[in-house]
């Protein structure tokens, strides 16, 4: 059965920095290839995306994620009606959710206050404003909402970030997403070791003291690379939890310019860390997601005539044409968008165009793979 899968590959270099730290404040590595990596993982890279989203895409379209959906589903039931005090906005608020599943009475002490969700609990700005207006409606009628309406309303409308990247409710099953995306962690393409910057920083009030030496001393862990990134967006999923052209292909488009202008902030005020990629490859299949990241199996080494990037960028070339090859894969479309001579090589792999150029070739070419006009 033909399917449209979209792959997007890139090169980036990022300068000194910790884009992604963990439990210790050190940069996340990983092993591959037999040599130690920098690594950024899916997570915080997709964090970043859903930031983006919000100047991409319009707010109706978007989600939230969090524990206080008492806090925002009241907020929302107080703005249909003012006339409600704050208790009894929290109050119907709690009722809810108690209604439908996703919060428990303290039975010790039979009140209803402001509901936390044991957990983040991801749904779109429309779900909670339909989600208020039949919470008010239920009210004024004088019954509780019912489950199954509750359950019908969480789990229709859903916004392009629950579709991208999937929803999981353990207590309440039949209302997940299945991601339409999946991100990759960011690998360096050669090996690194993190350094470390000890800093000092002055005490102004000391300053004209006759007391010398800093007001304080640390040091930070870092690392600078040139990352692969990879990520997948199944259009065919993608189309079938928005049920909309449209809307799937904006969702697309907004995806493929969150990813390439997003970056993990970690550290950023410390590193003045945002770029760009160097070059996006993006590969339109209708068969299945095909990661590269056999490219820099073997480690990039850098030379005095060639840099990391143009080596990264031919090795990529070669591996994507030997893949290719092997198994018979062929493209539906290609675009590239690579920054100088050092990533040209990557030209040959598809049409060379402009980033916005690019964008729009995608979505042009989903529109068409599901049936409407571009």
């Amino acid at each position: 059965m033909s399917r449209t899968i979209i792959d997007v590959h890139a090169l980036q270099t990022v300068p000194p920095s910790n884009l992604n730290r963990d439990d210790t404040g050190s940069p996340k590595t990983a092993v591959y290839g037999g040599v130690r990596r920098a690594r950024v993982s899916s997570q915080a890279w997709k964090r970043a995306i859903r930031l983006a989203f919000a100047g991409l895409l319009d707010r109706s379209q978007l989600g939230e994620r969090t524990k206080r959906v008492g806090e925002s589903l009241a907020a929302r039931i107080k703005a249909l009606d003012p006339s409600l005090t704050d208790e009894a906005a929290s109050a119907l608020a709690t009722e809810v959710f108690v209604a439908g599943g996703l919060a428990k009475v303290d039975k010790k002490k039979g009140e209803l206050k402001d509901v936390e969700s044991g957990y983040l609990l991801f749904l779109s700005h429309r779900q909670l404003d339909n989600l208020a207006a039949a919470a008010l409606d239920a009210s004024r009628a004088g019954n509780p909402l019912d489950k199954a309406r509750f359950r019908e309303l969480i789990n229709t409308e859903h916004s392009v970030d629950i579709a991208m990247f999937g929803r999981m409710v353990a207590d309440m099953a039949d209302i997940n997403v299945d991601a339409a995306c999946q991100v990759s962690h960011a690998i360096s393409v050669h090996a690194v070791d993190n350094e470390f910057d000890y800093f000092t920083a002055v005490d102004d009030r000391k300053a004209d003291a006759a007391e010398t030496g800093a007001g304080m001393i640390g040091t930070i862990e870092f690392n600078s690379s040139t990352l692969y990134r990879y990520a997948t967006v199944d259009v065919d999923a993608l189309h079938r939890t928005l049920g909309d052209a449209g809307a799937t292909r904006a969702a697309v488009e907004a995806f493929l310019t969150a990813f390439a202008r997003s970056m993990p902030t970690g550290k950023q005020n410390t590193f003045a860390h945002r770029t760009l990629p160097d070059a996006v490859l993006v590969r339109l299949r209708d068969t299945q997601p095909i990661n590269l990241v056999g490219a820099f199996e073997t480690p990039v080494v850098g030379t005095h005539a060639a840099g990391r990037v143009e080596l990264a960028a031919a090795a990529l070339a070669r591996h994507t044409t030997a893949v290719e090859n092997a198994y018979g894969e062929r493209p539906v479309g290609s675009w590239v968008t690579q920054v100088g001579e050092k990533t040209a090589v990557l030209a040959d792999l598809g049409k060379s165009v402009s980033f916005t150029e690019l964008v729009t070739g995608v979505g042009e070419q989903v529109a068409e793979a599901l049936g409407e006009p571009a």
